[in-house]
């Protein structure tokens, strides 16, 4: 867990990139959301999905996946009872995270670089807490085009955010992206 500077005000879940392709809690992407969220007053989560690292279990599609991020908003939850959910993820995260916010009372959500053409935009509800959206728009793994008409075609879309010139993995651009959560969340 991480940790704001003052007291909590809200805790924070994060989930990280596909565990097949090397998406672990260590991930920089999600620690840098996690920053994010503790820079915006929330104790932050990361965790990593069934079958990375020491997790018992194997990879489960998105499914088992969102089992995970579950039973951690559970358990974080259930510490920190007074205080508000949030949910964040990046790439496959993104994905697990749409798929938990429909199952829990997710006050606030962030998704980065959702894998929106690889899952089953079926298992998604459409999120009905406050949501931002950052994509950068030179994404080589996720096409920002894909993203942002699926994201903007929502009856109610999230709050995007761009970032100009910046590939998937935010290389270089890490800094650009933490400053893009707080001021957009």
């Amino acid at each position: 867990m991480d940790h704001p500077a003052a007291a909590p005000t809200a805790v924070a879940v994060v989930c990280h990139p596909h565990p097949l392709q090397g998406g672990a809690m260590t991930n920089k992407v999600a620690y840098i959301l996690a920053r994010a969220f503790n820079d915006l007053g929330a104790v932050s989560l990361r965790f990593n999905f069934r079958g990375v690292g020491k997790s018992a279990g194997s990879f489960d599609q998105g499914v088992g996946e969102t089992a995970d991020a579950l039973a951690a908003l559970d358990w974080l939850g259930a510490r920190h009872p007074e205080l508000p959910l949030w949910l964040g993820g990046f790439s496959f995260g993104a994905y697990v995270a749409l798929r938990a916010q429909g199952e829990r009372p997710i006050e606030r959500l962030a998704t980065v670089a959702p894998a929106v053409e690889r899952f089953d935009r079926n298992a998604v509800h459409e999120p009905h807490c406050p949501w931002l959206l950052v994509q950068g728009d030179a994404d080589e793994v996720v096409p920002p085009e894909t993203v942002l008409a699926w994201a903007r075609g929502l009856a109610r879309p999230p709050r995007i955010v761009v970032l100009a010139g910046a590939g998937h993995f935010f290389h270089g651009r890490l800094n650009e992206l933490r400053e893009a959560v707080v001021r957009g969340f």
